[in-house]
């Protein structure tokens, strides 16, 4: 997967990361249910079905951002303990405030971190999730191999992340929209138009379906799967330790 940084700057791809998502934080929710008319809620619970037969107990959520995925798991699976990481403070900042809003301040807990410095043992947790998030890892092979790590032997890894659409004409209209038009309402809307040009940057050199499989079981993953939503937008991927 090529380098692709939010601002192209001199700091590494994580520290622009961090800095772009401290950035459009307060508007982060609000842009993702307009910018994908809502179906991005669907696409998480979609994502949270993986996980229903094991009834997980412990499960990490890795770049929780304002943990709305940690905040579904919660009402969805009803586990023990939910812990929530992410780099950006601000964005972290917001996701505490709705747990809090939500009364789950003692099912989910969120802590700075990210996915390639992992301070738990080995063979923690029960399920691990990421929501949009692994294409922003500085390096994908060695968050995913310390996320496989701290998962329990059987647990499973669920993965949402965006993905191309291939089917003409759909991946013509999709692909202005999400280079063009986006930026412009995330330029108006968070005053930072490039975060959302790295968005559309970023999912085009993610190494999505049968080659991120084939990472998933080159960093130790077992029997790995994709399902593709809406047309290609998005996919999960799925797969056991």
């Amino acid at each position: 997967m090529s380098e692709i940084k939010p601002y192209n700057s001199e700091a590494g791809k994580k520290a622009e990361v961090e800095q772009m998502f401290d950035k459009i934080a307060p508007r982060y929710d609000f842009l993702n249910r307009v910018l994908s008319l809502g179906i991005d809620v669907w696409w998480r619970k979609k994502a949270i079905g993986y996980l229903k037969p094991a009834k997980p107990a412990e499960i990490l959520d890795v770049a929780t951002g304002t943990a709305d995925v940690a905040i579904l798991m919660a009402k969805i699976l009803k586990p023990r303990r939910i812990v929530g990481i992410d780099i950006a403070n601000q964005m972290l900042e917001f996701g505490r405030v709705k747990i809090q809003d939500a009364g789950l301040q003692e099912v989910i807990t969120l802590e700075t971190g990210d996915s390639e410095h992992l301070w738990f043992e080995t063979d923690t947790f029960d399920a691990l999730t990421v929501a949009f998030g692994v294409r922003n890892f500085e390096n994908l092979e060695k968050g995913l191999a310390e996320m496989r790590r701290v998962l329990r032997p059987g647990g499973r890894v669920v993965i949402l992340e965006f993905s191309k659409p291939h089917i003409f004409p759909f991946k013509q209209l999709y692909n202005s929209y999400f280079k063009y038009v986006l930026p412009l309402i995330g330029r108006l809307t968070s005053r930072d138009m490039r975060a959302y040009t790295y968005l559309f940057e970023s999912v085009q050199a993610f190494p999505e379906g049968n080659h991120f499989t084939e990472i998933l079981t080159k960093t130790g993953f077992n029997d790995p799967i994709c399902e593709r939503l809406t047309l290609g937008i998005c996919s999960i991927y799925t797969a056991t330790k």
